[in-house]
Parts: structure tokens; sequence; C-alpha cells
């Protein structure tokens, strides 16, 4: 170990000798870097956000302060020499000042702080903003739903203008961020989206038209779906029935027309059918026009294969799960059963 440490102090006193100081010159990645000093001062936080490569990050330590006696090129080009382009994390990260080598030294082995947020499958329009702390006022979540560049470049284009047809294609998880903002949250689950389900459509089919539909009947399985084996076999009942132009009568949407009132309802009565809406799928033909939800992965992927059937009714027993039925003497039986009559 001794005999180590001479070499090292050896190299300095030379390079010194020859106009050079310990922060200028070529630092070969060999065993004696690790004896070298990486940084002085307090450590400095910079945020490295998700989807920045290397250059872009190293231009996010310049900015901070980080770097002395080097640019952000030079901070670039140690991080793809120590390989730590191919693993950065996004995240905050607290760095001592110093050269790019001693910046990319401590980046070896920094793990950044992240933040999270959680996406519930069902999270309507009126309920997504409450998932940041502090809640985010309903302005700002619109501006921030409605940037095209927060979703991919593959499906930006092709996505509803308005905020509420947009919120249908961020995947509901817990997704890790580099600071707990709208944004990061945003661009996070809608690149979700689109690597789990949106890249698995055919892309024959990848138009506006099919992805509203989809999603639209995706919030509905969502919403109308407690048991996972039942969503692609609602799925067919939806299907069934606009085939064969009938009122959808999803209670689902009756909730949401009237939420959009400013009212909640916890049970849907005969009464409460009568609000005039275009979510009111008992009274306007088709789907509503907008999703009414975030629907889940599985809902997705029923909407998207819906189970064959002859069903056109359905109606939830005590827990949760339906009865199906092919005629509507058939559904009454099931609704007399469901009642207990």
């Amino acid at each position: 170990m001794r005999k180590r440490l001479f070499l090292v102090f050896f190299a300095l006193a030379a390079a010194a000798a020859l106009g050079f100081t310990y922060r200028t010159i070529y630092y070969p990645a060999e065993w004696w870097h690790e004896y070298l000093p990486a940084g002085a001062g307090e450590p400095v936080p910079v945020l490295v956000r998700q989807g920045m490569n290397a250059r872009k990050a190293a231009d996010e330590f310049e900015s901070a302060g980080v770097l002395e006696g080097g640019k952000a090129s030079d901070l670039a080009r140690w991080m793809t020499r120590f390989s730590i382009d191919r693993r950065l994390k996004p995240g905050m990260y607290h760095i001592r000042r110093g050269s790019p080598w001693e910046v990319a030294r401590q980046l070896e082995k920094a793990e950044p702080a992240v933040s999270s947020a959680t996406i519930v499958p069902g999270t309507d329009i009126y309920s997504f903003p409450g998932i940041f702390t502090p809640p985010l006022a309903g302005e700002t979540m619109e501006k921030i739903l409605t940037r095209n560049d927060l979703f991919p470049k593959e499906i930006a284009a092709l996505l509803p203008a308005e905020q509420e047809g947009r919120i249908a294609f961020l995947l509901p998880e817990t997704v890790q961020t580099a600071e707990n903002s709208g944004e990061e949250v945003v661009s996070s689950a809608a690149r979700l989206w689109w690597d789990r389900i949106g890249s698995q459509i055919p892309e024959e089919k990848r138009t506006a038209e099919y992805f509203l539909e989809m999603a639209i009947i995706s919030s509905l399985i969502e919403r109308e779906a407690l048991w996972d084996e039942e969503r692609a076999l609602i799925a067919g009942v939806i299907e069934n029935r606009r085939e064969k132009k009938m009122l959808l009568q999803i209670d689902a949407t009756v909730v949401y027309a009237w939420k959009k009132e400013g009212r909640t309802l916890t049970r849907v009565l005969y009464k409460d059918l009568e609000i005039d809406s275009p979510y009111n799928t008992y009274k306007i033909p088709g789907l509503p026009p907008a999703p009414i939800c975030i629907p889940s992965e599985k809902s997705w992927l029923a909407a998207l294969s819906p189970e064959e059937t002859k069903y056109l009714y359905y109606v939830a027993g005590q827990d949760g799960r339906h009865l199906f039925s092919e005629s509507l003497s058939g559904h009454q039986r099931n609704i007399r059963k469901v009642r207990g009559k």
C-alpha cells in the first residue's frame, strides 16, 4: 500500500514539475485513481431528468456550476469512458465541485434521490391532480396534459387535443421520477403506456380515431369490471350492443356525467338517468365523447381483444361479479336474483 501511494505522489509531483495540476492532466482509469481526490466543498444538487442522455446531463452539471476547469463536453466524454452513459438514472444528484474527471468519478458510485407517484386505475381527470403533494391546480394540470412534448413522439400527434381524452394514455402504476412534478409523472406514465400497449397495436390501426375509441371503451371497462376475468367479456357485451345500435346503458357514464356537474353519486337511481349530458349512455347512443377515467393495462387489453359472446346484458351482484344474459327477459331474471326476489 505504501509503495502504491508513493507512486501516486511521485506521478503528481512529476506532473507539477511539468507545469500541470491534477485537475488538468489525463487520468488513466487505473487502480491508482481511487487514491486521488474527487471534488471538494459542499455537494451541489443537480437534477437529471427522465430521458436525458450523457451530454444533456453534462450540460445540467455545467449549468449548476459543478464543473471547474472543464466543459460539459469533457464531462460527457468521461461519462462514456466510465460507462456512466449506459446506466445513468434520473434523479437528484449531490456532487462536489471538481474537474470533469472528478465529477465523473463521483457519478460512478452516486445513487440519485428519486421521487415516486402512484396512479391508481380508474382515476379521473378530477382526482388526478390530487396524487401530487401539494395537489396541482386544475389549470396547471390542463397545460401539462396538453403538451405534446411530454408524450411519446409516436402518438403525440394522434392524441385528442383536450386533457380529458389524453389522460387515458397514461399507464396507471407507481412511476419513479427525478422529481414529483406533473411533467415528470405524465412523461413517465405516457412512455409506459406506449411501451406496454401502444407499441403492440398494429401500425395500420394507429389512427387518432382508433386510439380514442379504444381509450373510451377501456375506461368504461375499468369502471364496470371489478374482477379481471370479466373484463374481456364486458368488452364483448359493449361491442355487441354497439353493433346492434343499442344504447350502452352503462351506469359509470351516468356517475361521471353527474361528477362533471359537481355531484358525486354512490348509487345510481332511476331519477339520475335523466341527466342531460353527452356522457349519459342511457339517453345518448354510441360511446361518450371522451374516456371517463385512466384505464388499467388489463382493461386496455380487454378493449383491444374483446371476448366473442352473444351476451347483451349484465348486472352486478353483491360481490361485484356480474350475471350475463343474451335477452332482456334473462336480464330481468338476473336482476331479481341479485335483489333476492
